[in-house]
């Protein structure tokens, strides 16, 4: 993939003069990229702490904790060093702007407001009914 620049980590300017993505590839130092054994060292460095925080994110999704937030923060770490992960955060990046775009639209809005009106209705008529039929009783506490 040609991104229009031969220095890797820089910003490729565009025509109408903006900043596009910067360049795919590696962002280790240059003495490091020099050396085969080194840089090889510094790759799997490189994946065993992004590894070790993609598994933390993970393990966060069920407990509390920031787990998509930890999970994109391994997959940046990754992307310091591997071009995969650079595209994956990359197509990531595009979608959530585009997500947020879309919510940002005034109809999607009210339909959203609309869907969760409806939703907190229907919740708060349950526990209603709940609530009449057996008082603040627990379910497991109902002798029926």
């Amino acid at each position: 993939m040609n991104t229009g620049s031969d220095e890797t980590g820089e910003a490729v300017a565009a025509a109408d003069g903006t900043k596009s993505e910067p360049a795919l590839g590696s962002r280790a130092p240059e003495f490091i990229k020099a050396r085969r054994a080194l840089h090889l060292s510094w790759q799997v460095g490189v994946f065993i702490v992004g590894l070790a925080v993609v598994v933390a994110g993970v393990i966060m999704l069920p407990l509390p904790g920031p787990g998509w937030l930890v999970i994109f923060g391994g997959m940046a770490i990754w992307a310091t060093e591997f071009v995969w992960a650079q595209l994956v955060l990359r197509w990531t990046k595009r979608k959530v702007t585009e997500a947020t775009q879309k919510a940002l639209d005034p109809r999607v809005r009210r339909r959203n407001i609309i869907l969760t009106s409806i939703g907190l209705l229907i919740i708060a008529v349950l526990v209603g009914i709940y609530v009449w039929k057996f008082g603040f009783e627990m379910p497991w506490k109902i002798k029926e």
